[in-house]
């Protein structure tokens, strides 16, 4: 996958718009973050701590927590290179999940 690839899948998501923080394209729902996009070969998303545990364990090529405060807040790296379309829509919808407004949620289920 290319970041091109995570941003078509991000913003296919209910009521997702690309934004910017600090310089770099990120995405949001009800004016949260879920996913952003630090550099062209790495993603990051959103996820609760155990969640991202996880998929780093199924999948630790792809998938590893980001260093510091963020990782341990669940925000998780994903290596796009060795990602699939099936792996990268997945680590997307748990993000938006975890953001998206109750009201959204239940519209969608």
């Amino acid at each position: 996958m290319q970041s091109e690839d995570f941003r078509q899948l991000a913003l296919a998501l209910p009521e997702v718009v690309e934004k910017s923080h600090f310089g770099r394209a990120d995405f949001r729902v009800g004016n949260k973050i879920f996913a952003a996009l630090p550099v062209a070969t790495r993603g990051v998303v959103k996820l609760r701590p155990e969640q991202r545990d996880v998929m780093v364990a199924g999948e630790p090529k792809i998938f590893a927590a980001q260093p510091g405060g963020w990782g341990d807040q669940g925000w998780t790296r994903i290596e796009l290179a060795e990602a699939d379309e099936v792996t990268l829509r997945s680590a997307l919808q748990a993000a938006w999940r975890n953001v998206a407004p109750k009201k959204l949620l239940a519209m969608v289920k």
